[in-house]
């Protein structure tokens, strides 16, 4: 449904509103809790680029608390999720209080999380500022953060009270951030919409134009799978395409190198190498595995994987919560837009797709 140029899509429990007047629903859905405490959660990057158009178009939130953290991955973990409970208790935030997340998906995960916990639950809304938070964490009521290097292992799902996307504020991001969401609509053409995907091979980032399109895009897909199976028992696996390797890649990285991978950068080197198993175990074409890889591969620049960590990936991968029966698992395609969830997937097949994406790093460099 659109209505004054806004987008509004409903999800279970909330609704995710688009456009670039959606400060003005926002403000409607400020009105309760204009004698409550609100609280905006930011980093260092919305604090400067984004929260004084928020607070500037929400005459409720001008006397709102400001709550600052770190950017980056890095800080998602619980030490900084105890220094923000203790904020809100010093502020004596009660059961009424508002937290509105914003930023990226580092924020909205974690921020959601702290909500969700603070006092058995208070309310929140998330305003994501990045192409990944507004195409991902924006549906489905995953919060979370990670622990002892595994990726969102501790967490709860909650539904924000209302979700607000605002296209502009990604012309606060560089091409790197920008490409880190694209990946996540890739994924989602990929186990669910061919149409989508040959829209997103042509690229759909350099025209602001496009962004709308793009956001709805996949969070219609993201919250039609979501509906479907909220609790993820089934269906919602799909949305783990890339990711069964990706957050290996990643968690490794954090640990390893001095400017870590972005999300989507590491669900990219997971999208190729899963591609590889898909068509090595199940039916994907060597024809879609060649457009999958060409295409991935010209957005996103090479990562070597160190044959010598390879090991180090495999307990990662192990250490994922979707595995059962101590069974590495998988989502993988069938076709472009057609996947498949709980297949199993052993350790040599796996190495061999890691040395597959390294051997695309060494046709790179011949050319």
């Amino acid at each position: 449904m659109s209505v004054n140029n806004i987008i509004s899509i409903k999800t279970k429990t909330s609704e995710v509103f688009v456009g670039d007047e959606v400060f003005s629903v926002l403000n409607e859905y400020l009105r309760p809790y204009r004698n409550k405490k609100i609280f905006v959660l930011v980093d260092e990057n919305t604090l400067k680029h984004c929260v004084t158009e928020l607070i500037t178009q929400n005459e409720i939130l001008h006397n709102a608390e400001i709550l600052e953290i770190d950017s980056g991955e890095e800080n998602k973990t619980l030490d900084v999720c105890y220094q923000l409970w203790k904020t809100l208790a010093d502020y004596k935030a009660d059961r009424h209080s508002l937290l509105i997340n914003l930023g990226g998906g580092v924020i909205t995960d974690m921020g959601g999380f702290i909500a969700s916990t603070y006092k058995r639950g208070i309310d929140f809304i998330n305003v994501p500022t990045t192409l990944l938070s507004q195409i991902d964490a924006s549906v489905g009521g995953k919060t979370g953060v990670d622990f002892e290097g595994l990726k969102n292992i501790i967490g709860v799902f909650n539904e924000a009270k209302g979700v607000f996307i605002y296209p502009n504020f990604l012309k606060t991001l560089d091409k790197r951030q920008m490409l880190s969401g694209y990946a996540e609509a890739l994924k989602h053409a990929l186990i669910k919409d061919a149409s989508y995907w040959k829209m997103l091979k042509k690229g759909m980032l350099s025209d602001d134009k496009n962004w709308v399109k793009l956001i709805t895009s996949s969070i219609k897909i993201k919250n039609e799978i979501v509906l479907n199976d909220p609790l993820e028992m089934g269906e919602r696996k799909l949305l783990n395409f890339g990711h069964t390797i990706g957050h290996a890649v990643e968690s490794y990285s954090l640990e390893n190198d001095k400017i870590p991978l972005c999300h989507g950068e590491a669900i990219a080197i997971g999208m190729i190498c899963e591609s590889y198993i898909s068509n090595k175990q199940h039916e994907l074409s060597d024809g879609n595995l060649a457009t999958i890889t060409s295409t991935i591969a010209d957005f996103y620049k090479s990562y070597p994987l160190n044959e010598s960590d390879f090991h180090m990936l495999i307990e990662l991968m192990k250490n994922d919560k979707k595995n059962e029966k101590n069974e590495i698992i998988f989502t993988l395609l069938v076709d472009i837009g057609d996947a498949t969830i709980n297949q199993e997937v052993n350790v040599d097949l796996i190495l061999e797709s890691l040395n597959y994406y390294n051997s695309l790093i060494g046709d790179k460099v011949k050319n």
